[in-house]
């Protein structure tokens, strides 16, 4: 029986542009994290419903920033327009960016920050900081899984 790696480690460079609803959460860092993002996850899961416009409910997007003191991370999904925000939540877009991207999984995310960065450095590229733009994580939920795809995408310049 063949096992298929979750967490291939590929890293790229991408250019896209996101329309998000969802929720977030502003907790103290690194102390709090990594609870808070999964509580603000399993929160927003059970309200994902509520959002009519979504593209796919299997995907969840997680933009987040961070200073070294709090973080604010946020668990969305990608819609359709901006129409209709469900009470609790937020809307928002962000701009088309280039970002670097690397595959990992739920269960390899700081191997996959510590192998994109040193890609980016490799190849020459900074991360852009907060100018319209968040670092962001990517979950493609696999109910039942143990390990699901994550792709961690951080804005540069």
């Amino acid at each position: 029986m063949e096992v298929k790696a979750v967490a291939t480690f590929a890293c790229e460079v991408v250019k896209r542009e996101f329309e998000l609803i969802g929720q977030s959460i502003t907790a103290n860092f690194p102390q709090a994290f990594p609870d808070a993002a999964i509580k603000i996850q399993m929160d927003f899961e059970r309200r994902i419903d509520d959002i009519e416009n979504c593209k796919n409910k299997q995907v969840l997007i997680s933009p987040y920033m961070c200073n070294d003191i709090v973080a604010t991370y946020f668990a969305c999904v990608e819609v359709e327009g901006l129409t209709e925000t469900p009470e609790g939540m937020i809307g928002f877009k962000l701009p088309m960016m280039n970002y670097a991207k690397i595959s990992c999984s739920n269960k390899t995310i700081d191997q996959g920050y510590s192998k994109i960065f040193s890609w980016m450095g490799e190849n020459g590229y900074k991360q852009k900081w907060y100018d319209k733009s968040f670092p962001i994580e990517i979950f493609y939920l696999d109910e039942g899984a143990e390990e699901e795809v994550v792709e961690i995408l951080i804005p540069i310049q």
